[in-house]
C-alpha cells in the first residue's frame, strides 16, 4: 500500500515539476504512511512549509459546518424538515419560504448563489462582488445577506442538485440564531476542541498565526502575491477554515468512531442523501462527498479558491485518510486523487 501511494505520488510530482507548494499527507489507523512538505509558506521570508503548516481549504469548510448543523439536530434544537424562514429573524427576501434545512445540507435548495458556480463567468462575478463589497468587510455571516436575499431563485427546492455556497452561509446563520454562538465559535467547541484539532481556525487574514500559510497568486507581472484581498478576510460557514493534514486524520477518524455526532446521525450524516452524478458513483451525503464504485465507498471534501487548493479523503475499507493542501492554485490537484480513489477504494 506505501509504495502505491508512493508511486501515484511521486508521478504526480514529476508531472508538475517542482511547481506544488504545499503538504500532501497518506495516513492509516497505525500512523502515517506517506507525508510531504513542499515549497514555502512564507515566499517573502523563504520560510518552507511544514507537515504541521496550517493552510486555508476553502470550501472544505462545509464538511465543519454540516457537522455543526447535524449536532444542533442532535442535540434536539431543530430537525432536517426544519424551515429556514422559521429559525432566521432576517427579511429573506426572494428565498424560497419553503427551504428547508435538508435542502440546504444536499444542495437542492434553489437559492440563488452569490458565487454562482455553475455559471461560465463566474470568476468575473466573483471580482465584481469584491469591487463593491471589500474583502476586508466580509468579517459576519448578516454581511452576506445584501448579497443573497435580492437574487431570484434558481429552481424550486428539492427539483435538483446544484452546488452553493449561498446555501451555505445560511446554514452558518441558521447556527448562530439556534446556538445564540457565532459561527465561528459554535465550530470551535463542538468540533475543533473536542477533537483536539490543535491547527485549526477560523484566521483573520491580516493577522495570521505562526506556521500558516500564505495563500499565493502569479500576478500578471510574473510575480507571487498573496491572496489577502481575494478572499474575504475572515472564513464563514461556505469557506475559509485553516487546518493541516494532522488535525483532518483526527477529524475523520472521530467522525466514524461516533464522536462527534450520534450513531444514527453520524449515519445520516454520511448516507447518500442526493445523487450527483451516478454513471461516476459521486453523491452527497448533509455535508459531505461521496464515491462509490463496487460497493466501495469513499469520502471526501475539497475545496478551490484564489490561493487555495485542497481535498481530502477517508477509505472506511482501510481506514486510511488521505489529504492535499496548497497554498497556490495554479497546481492541478486532483489527478491524484482520482488515482487514490482507484486504488484506495
Amino acid at each position: 500500500m506505501k509504495k502505491l501511494i508512493q508511486d501515484i505520488l511521486n508521478n504526480w510530482l514529476e508531472d508538475e515539476g517542482d511547481g506544488f507548494s504545499g503538504v500532501f499527507s497518506a495516513s492509516g489507523a497505525d500512523g502515517i504512511i506517506e507525508q510531504h512538505a513542499y515549497g514555502s509558506r512564507n515566499i517573502a521570508e523563504n520560510l518552507p512549509n511544514t507537515v504541521d503548516t496550517s493552510f486555508a481549504i476553502a470550501s472544505g469548510t462545509k464538511l465543519f459546518t454540516g457537522l455543526a448543523v447535524c449536532k444542533l439536530i442532535d442535540e434536539n434544537k431543530l430537525t432536517l424538515e426544519s424551515k429556514l424562514c422559521d429559525l432566521l429573524p432576517y427579511d429573506l427576501g426572494q428565498i424560497d419560504k419553503s427551504i428547508t434545512v435538508f435542502h440546504l445540507l444536499t444542495h437542492t435548495s434553489g437559492v440563488g448563489d452569490y458565487i454562482d458556480e455553475e455559471a461560465e463567468d463566474n470568476e468575473t462575478q466573483l471580482q465584481a462582488l469584491y469591487d463593491k463589497y471589500p474583502s476586508y468587510l466580509w468579517t459576519k455571516l448578516e454581511y452576506y445577506l445584501q448579497m443573497i436575499t435580492p437574487l431570484p431563485p434558481k429552481f424550486e427546492p428539492g427539483q435538483r442538485y446544484a452546488y452553493s455556497n449561498s446555501g451555505y452561509v445560511l446554514l452558518g446563520l441558521v447556527v448562530e440564531a439556534v446556538s445564540g454562538l457565532s459561527y465561528q465559535q459554535f465550530v470551535r467547541d463542538k468540533i475543533i476542541v473536542p477533537c483536539k484539532l490543535v491547527h485549526t481556525g477560523f484566521y483573520r487574514m491580516d493577522a495570521l498565526p505562526s506556521n500558516t500559510a500564505l495563500g499565493y497568486i502569479m500576478g500578471d507581472t510574473g510575480q507571487w502575491r498573496t491572496n489577502t484581498f481575494s478572499v474575504p478576510i475572515l472564513g464563514g460557514s461556505d469557506g475559509g477554515l485553516f487546518t493541516c493534514a494532522g488535525d483532518l486524520d483526527k477529524l475523520w477518524r472521530a467522525i466514524f468512531a461516533n464522536e462527534l455526532l450520534s450513531e444514527k446521525m453520524t449515519q445520516n450524516f454520511l448516507a447518500m442523501q442526493v445523487d450527483i452524478d451516478e454513471e461516476c458513483g459521486e453523491s452527497y451525503g448533509l455535508g459531505v462527498y461521496r464515491n462509490i464504485q463496487d460497493d466501495n465507498v469513499a469520502y471526501y471534501a475539497v475545496g478551490v479558491d484564489s490561493g487555495v487548493n485542497f481535498f481530502t479523503m477517508y477509505f472506511p475499507q482501510s481506514k486510511i485518510v488521505v489529504s492535499s493542501l496548497s497554498n497556490t492554485d495554479d497546481v492541478d490537484i486532483f489527478p491524484p486523487l482520482n488515482e487514490l480513489f482507484e486504488v484506495l477504494a
